[in-house]
């Protein structure tokens, strides 16, 4: 093994995750020396990060309850493996502590933080009380012990209208509701407690005061084992769509130098609070810009997140590695004096969606697909011609990250790269992206949370009207050879090989 790949000694990572990110992390195993272990379903026999990985464990039937999200399957295949660690990457069982306390119970070493860290940041109830104590700026707000209608229906005229009523083991928006009067507060609760119970197995709620048009900006944080706490600055993430981001950017526009310091030293004070361990994320809510701007806790990510690269564009360095290295024991590469900002960085989620239609995920082969390249271009991907997009998982294909020296020229390179992206054979956001990124609100940098709710009808309608010069080419390159698909999996080629026209079948070849 390569030297500085951790003092534990790791020396065969189970990646428990799929796509992009998968991929993501094998590519940090095989710098550092580290055998890799991929995990699959049968959706995914012929996936990009399991042809990546030294070595490939089957888990299961296509659906996650049955392969990625089973953490016994996950913990056995782990052993099976001859792995000594398993990093879950995000989503699925990343942030369940039950599988992190599971990893520690089988001698696997959890790349992420202690079981005890997921527990405490699991509760958003719990959390706001920790960052009280840890005087942590938090949203003004109440979270009765009582959770009968009656004593929530009194926290929420006493926190005041407009109120925000959010599931304490909630996540991505589910369960939340805006109560503008108080005709509205029991229809509610009652909404809010059965999404809840629904998609987290727990009804308890807590309410907010909302915030009318905040900005979400997020800190990178990390820490090791040998008490060092750091922040990589922030992330703004405000572009983003029913709570789930779209785009996200490095630095963030709107915060002046003494703000970014305080947002910083608040983050590493809540990392801090819970005895934190590797890569984290501390959201917050961002009234108002520059000196006067004011900003309250969020949640904790207790994961690795979807937009980690620009942080890594920016700041320079590596944090999958940084990862790796602290779970096997080694101290943080770096301290809080060395890490600076550097340029502009832009990610857009590339989805097998159509926004024209609401977007509705689409599932399918992809006939062609072809990523942008070129200076500052970086796109993390977990799909290749002739992959098949599953419908029994999220529909996003890859990230695409740009990096520049100011925000405007990042701006007009992730434009060129968006129309440089050509896919064949499902529809996908990215002519929606190329709006976006034109809208005016995005070029000023007047962005808020509320954005695409206000907008992205009319980005979606207008979307439909632009036709990327790489996709046209594509079409013209896919009937000058006859249909022929690119190398890919021979499941998707089989599925391509019968001579189907894009045009005639899957209406998909705008983006």
């Amino acid at each position: 093994m390569i030297a500085g790949a951790g003092a534990a000694g790791i020396r065969r990572v189970l990646i428990a995750n799929r796509g992009e990110i998968a991929v993501r992390i094998i590519r940090a195993c095989r710098e550092l020396g580290i055998e890799s272990v991929a995990v699959y379903s049968d959706a995914d026999r012929q996936a990009p990060h399991v042809r990546a990985a030294d070595f490939a464990v089957h888990l299961g039937a296509a659906p996650a309850r049955d392969s990625y999200l089973d953490a016994a399957k996950v913990i056995a295949a782990a052993q099976a493996a001859g792995a000594d660690a398993v990093h879950p990457g995000y989503g699925f069982l990343s942030e369940r502590a039950h599988f992190a306390r599971a990893c520690e119970a089988a001698g696997l070493v959890f790349v992420g933080p202690p079981s005890s860290s997921l527990e405490q940041m699991g509760s958003k109830v719990g959390a706001r009380r920790l960052m009280v104590e840890a005087g942590v700026p938090v949203v003004p707000g109440e979270a009765p012990a009582d959770q009968s209608d009656a004593a929530l229906t009194a926290a929420i005229a006493r926190v005041g209208y407009p109120a925000l009523i959010k599931p304490s083991a909630g996540g991505g928006g589910i369960g939340m509701k805006i109560v503008r009067a108080a005709t509205e507060a029991a229809d509610a609760l009652a909404a809010a407690r059965r999404e809840a119970k629904a998609s987290f197995g727990d009804a308890t709620l807590y309410v907010e005061r909302l915030i009318e048009r905040p900005r979400h900006v997020e800190i990178q944080i990390f820490a090791d084992a040998h008490g060092h706490v750091v922040h990589l600055f922030e992330r703004e993430c405000s572009v983003q769509r029913r709570h789930q981001k779209m785009v996200e950017e490095s630095p963030c526009p709107a915060l002046s130098p003494s703000v970014r310091q305080a947002m910083g030293r608040a983050a590493v004070a809540a990392a801090t609070a819970v005895g934190y361990r590797n890569a984290g994320t501390c959201e917050f809510l961002l009234e108002g810009e520059g000196d006067i701007a004011r900003f309250y806790f969020l949640e904790m990510n207790t994961r690795l997140q979807v937009e980690h690269p620009v942080t890594e564009c920016v700041v320079g360095v590596d944090l999958v590695r940084t990862q790796l290295l602290v779970a096997g024991g080694e101290p943080l590469p770096f301290t809080q004096d060395g890490l600076t900002q550097r340029g502009h960085a832009i990610e857009c989620r590339i989805y097998a969606e159509d926004p024209a239609q609401g977007f509705i995920p689409q599932a399918g082969p992809l006939l062609l697909y072809r990523e942008p390249q070129g200076p500052g271009i970086r796109v993390d991907s977990g799909v290749a011609a002739g992959s098949v997009v599953s419908v029994h998982y999220d529909p996003m294909l890859s990230k695409l990250i740009v990096w520049a020296e100011t925000r405007e020229d990042a701006r007009r390179r992730a434009l060129a790269a968006l129309r440089d992206y050509a896919v064949l054979g499902i529809r996908t956001n990215i002519p929606f992206m190329i709006e976006l990124l034109q809208h005016e609100a995005f070029i000023d940098a007047t962005i808020d949370t509320g954005l695409l709710d206000r907008e992205g009808a009319t980005l979606a309608s207008a979307s439909v009207r632009e036709l990327p010069e790489a996709a046209l080419a594509a079409v013209a390159e896919f009937r000058r050879t006859g249909g022929s698909p690119a190398p890919g999996p021979s499941s998707s080629a089989a599925a391509v090989a019968a001579g189907v026209d894009p045009f005639e079948t899957l209406r998909g070849w705008r983006g």
